[in-house]
């Protein structure tokens, strides 16, 4: 079962074997379609994106687009599962706040609804979903 804290939901630890002892250097934290994972070990955040189907009804393809790949629409494709939801898994340095939105067939923008936050875009034209980790 998990708990609410501050307004994120974080993954209970598990007890006893020596796989768990293996996962307690990770800390994971989930903000509705957002997932993230820090890891001791390295300075790093893993952040797994999750995207609805609802908001890519027939879409034929969906990449994420944001700061941490300097906006290029060709990289991140993010993958369709069996229940029509859309997911994509990234590695982003710790201690950032990274700018992104959704790219759906290359014509339209849709932010993620569970962003830590939104911030205006350069161009003045709508909002872009902000990640902090």
């Amino acid at each position: 079962m998990r708990k609410l804290r501050k307004k994120r939901w974080v993954k209970p630890k598990s007890k006893g074997t020596a796989k768990t002892a293996k996962k307690s250097k990770i800390a994971t934290v989930m903000s509705g379609t957002i997932k993230k994972e820090y890891l001791e070990s390295r300075n790093v955040c893993r952040v797994t994106f999750k995207l609805p189907r609802i908001v890519a009804t027939d879409a034929k393809c969906v990449r994420i687009v944001g700061d941490f790949n300097n906006w290029n629409a060709y990289d991140n494709p993010m993958k369709k599962l069996k229940n029509g939801n859309y997911t994509a898994t990234l590695e982003l340095e710790s201690g950032r706040e990274y700018q992104f939105r959704y790219l759906i067939d290359e014509s339209r923008w849709e932010n993620d609804w569970n962003a830590d936050k939104y911030v205006k875009t350069p161009y003045g034209d709508g909002d872009n979903s902000v990640i902090i980790v």
